[in-house]
């Protein structure tokens, strides 16, 4: 059974830093397209970074410059460094692996960047 956790939200001033973690079991990160996304009530999840199993990476704009995916392949888990949080990086922050023709979505974890 894959499952993915992910760690690391909290509140957070604004202009200061969080790093999330998503870790997996049952799944294969180094084969495995990985992606944050994020959702505030009322509004559609949207997608915040992306690593594909190359490594190639893609970002929002909103984050560009900002915010860094990443994976450790050893330890089957992705990161997602998010530098100069702003209020509106406040949202529910999902993981998602795609794998063997299949996707998978963590529970979330809640960063709220407030001073």
């Amino acid at each position: 059974q894959v499952r993915l956790v992910e760690s690391g939200g909290g509140l957070v001033q604004p202009g200061g830093s969080l790093r999330l973690s998503c870790a997996g079991s049952g799944i294969i990160f180094s084969s495995s397209a990985m992606a944050w996304y994020r959702q505030v009530p009322g509004k559609e999840r949207e997608l915040v970074a992306g690593i594909s199993v190359g490594g190639s990476t893609n970002y929002a704009e909103s984050v560009k410059g900002r915010f860094t995916i990443s994976r450790d392949k050893s330890k089957n888990t992705a990161y997602l460094q998010m530098n100069s949080l702003k209020s509106e990086d406040t949202a529910v922050y999902y993981c998602k692996a795609a794998w063997s023709l299949s996707v998978y979505w963590g529970q979330g974890t809640q960063v709220t960047v407030s001073s």
